[in-house]
């Protein structure tokens, strides 16, 4: 069985370690998404040649059928599960049954048809730090998971997270599955098409700052307060909190992937209009709920294995704005 216990090099049966491995097969489960093409970049620059991904149209993750078909034909050594029904609190809140049982059937399906593959070595599962309760300590450290639970809104996405989560312990612990788990949070980076009003923070003020000025707007409604404080990652830091768990970690306990620097909402707005070149007023509608007043994960485990973000908040922003710009995007703004 696996180890449970410190990260380390985690070597396959014939003594490769996943970066020495670069001829393996990886499945990358939800390629496409922001995430998921992250990683995509990441292996492929790194050497990987045979990183295999599907789209929806091609292989429907919530079919069970349809999955283990898949594995059986494919026969992949590595699983990265980074794909899932994704969006902003007020998204999950509108659609709980799609968020829950979406995930759910993601998650379930890709983890049993690793097992009944027989193929796969190691499986990596990204899970979200919305799976902690919204009076968690902070910075969070993993140990406070299910000492609460989820935030009020977040449930819908947070439980099929935490479910996942205890899922790769099981395997872990009956089967000797190498099941890993990665909880980053507050991704954000380039995604194709541009994500709607109900997406995540990022880039829903950036729609909206796009579109006043476009239009000349002389204000930008805002919900909340402002006075959150939020930690965002880049998407491609992520990759590479990815490529590292998946080469140097092999314990139970899921790992959180943080910035560890905060910004209040306020001040990301600002940022946003800025990047945008938007010249009006920001109101900030404070019927609207502000939601979890603070999340900051504890990612000392992750910095102990030698990962540290290198993205910029505020350079990041300015790359995703002006990629879409550069590849036409503008009319996706506009709608």
């Amino acid at each position: 069985m696996p180890s449970q216990g410190a990260p380390h090099a985690a070597a396959n049966d014939d003594g490769t370690s996943f970066l020495t491995d670069k001829s393996a097969k990886i499945f990358l489960a939800g390629h496409k998404g922001m995430l998921g093409s992250a990683v995509h970049r990441r292996l492929t620059a790194l050497g990987f040649t045979n990183v295999v991904g599907r789209t929806r149209a091609e292989l429907d993750l919530t079919c069970e059928p349809a999955v283990v078909k898949f594995f059986d034909a494919e026969r992949p050594r590595y699983v990265i599960l980074a794909a899932g029904k994704v969006g902003g609190l007020h998204a999950s809140a509108a659609a709980p049954v799609d968020f829950m049982t979406d995930n759910l059937r993601i998650t379930t399906n890709v983890l049993t048809a690793a097992r009944l593959s027989g193929s796969v070595r190691k499986l990596l599962f990204l899970a979200s730090s919305a799976v902690y309760p919204m009076d968690a300590p902070q910075p969070i450290p993993e140990s406070a998971l299910l000492s609460g639970p989820p935030a009020p809104g977040n449930e819908w996405y947070a439980i099929p997270k935490i479910v996942g989560i205890k899922m790769c312990q099981a395997y872990r612990a009956e089967l000797g599955m190498d099941a890993i788990v990665a909880a980053p949070n507050n991704l954000y980076g380039p995604r194709e098409p541009f994500p709607p009003e109900s997406a995540h923070v990022i880039p829903a003020l950036i729609r909206r700052f796009h579109r006043a000025k476009a239009s000349g707007a002389a204000e930008v409604a805002v919900w909340g307060s402002g006075h959150q404080l939020r930690e965002f990652t880049h998407a491609d830091d992520a990759a590479d909190a990815v490529v590292l768990l998946m080469e140097r970690y092999s314990g139970a306990e899921h790992v959180n992937v943080g910035s560890g620097r905060e910004v209040t909402v306020r001040e990301l707005a600002e940022m946003v209009r800025e990047v945008v070149g938007y010249e009006g007023r920001v109101v900030w509608d404070t019927s609207r709920p502000d939601g979890v007043m603070r999340r900051l994960v504890d990612s000392s485990k992750m910095r102990a294995m030698g990962w540290e973000p290198k993205v910029e908040l505020r350079d990041g922003i300015k790359k995703m704005y002006e990629g879409y710009l550069m590849r036409g995007c503008v009319t996706d703004l506009k709608t």
